[in-house]
């Protein structure tokens, strides 16, 4: 019998959700993903030192000052793991745009053309990349124009409908809402109340997702992310894409028992809603205490992350 990985991949498109190329070889994933936090684990790899040492002497090829040098090396370095990535891989890359333009739409939207430019210049398929961004109201605005100029997207840190539907109505080419960390929301304010199997409120927001997506005619890809545990992945088995850990695809790879799909594409029944404005979406995001606050948590770890490998660039570097 087909192991579970095997059997997901009939149903569902998985990613890999790291940076390191070795694991990316040995999984052979048809996407994978990248973030600060995993770009951070993948410097800090001894076997990757000469990237770090070739995206800070790229950084230094223009006079600037030296905070500004590691902001510019960390873009470098983030475009040569992707590019590293992509030649392992068939599908996208997804290449985080710094969390510090969360609330900057024009920044953001400067960040992302000049990542595909690195990608560009590096030899890389832009044509295989998605500009990962924070679902805040400016990250979404800044989408939106990047998918008119042809510039995929996938909008992260998304954990609330409200999210879910300014995406979708921005037309972005994909969201990664997260299930692991809505789940820790809920078992930190609620320590006796049982979230296994559906009762997960990270699968049941996805689910929810997936279903309005679906019955209203959405193009926008949905790709669960953040696990957890194994029964959160199969609780979600036939979602469009899951991006998912190497220790979590091994554990699907070295279980052989049955895998039964959970969600179904659905045809569209239902014309799309009209589309939230700033006002309503900030306040629908307000009234969720769980998504407002694990999107601030979200934006500021992986700020502090990216500092880190700033940090880490200069004392090793400067």
């Amino acid at each position: 019998m087909a192991n579970k990985l095997q059997q997901l991949q009939q149903m569902t498109l998985v990613v890999a959700d790291t940076g390191d190329f070795t694991a990316i070889k040995a999984l052979r994933p048809q996407d994978a993903t990248t973030n600060p936090s995993l770009i951070l684990q993948a410097a800090q790899d001894p076997n990757n030192q000469a990237l770090l040492a070739q995206a800070w002497a790229d950084a230094g090829k223009q006079p600037m000052p030296t905070e500004a040098r590691a902001q510019a090396a960390v873009d470098i370095l983030a475009a040569r793991v992707g590019c590293a990535i992509q030649q392992s891989i068939p599908g996208y890359v997804s290449t985080e745009v710094s969390a510090r333009l969360s609330f900057d739409t024009r920044a953001t939207v400067e960040k992302a053309r000049r990542m595909l430019d690195l990608y560009a210049g590096l030899g890389g398929d832009t044509q295989r990349v998605l500009v990962k961004i924070a679902a805040t109201w400016e990250g979404i605005q800044a989408a939106q124009i990047l998918e008119k100029e042809g510039i995929g997207c996938n909008l992260t840190l998304l954990f609330s409908f409200a999210q879910a539907r300014a995406c979708a109505d921005a037309g972005v080419t994909l969201i990664s809402p997260f299930v692991g960390r809505i789940l820790d929301w809920y078992q930190a304010q609620y320590p006796t109340q049982d979230f296994s199997g559906l009762q997960d409120p990270g699968v049941q927001s996805v689910q929810k997702i997936y279903q309005y997506y679906k019955t209203h005619g959405y193009s926008t890809i949905v790709m669960g992310a953040s696990f957890r545990n194994q029964g959160q992945i199969e609780s979600l088995a036939g979602c469009d894409r899951l991006t998912i850990s190497p220790k979590l695809l091994q554990a699907l790879a070295e279980d052989t028992g049955q895998l039964t799909r959970q969600l179904h594409p659905q045809a569209s029944t239902q014309t799309p809603e009209d589309a939230l404005n700033a006002a309503e979406f900030r306040w629908q995001l307000n009234e969720d205490a769980m998504a407002t606050e694990k999107l601030a948590d979200g934006i500021r770890r992986f700020m502090q992350d990216q500092q880190t490998l700033e940090n880490l660039l200069v004392r090793t570097f400067a």
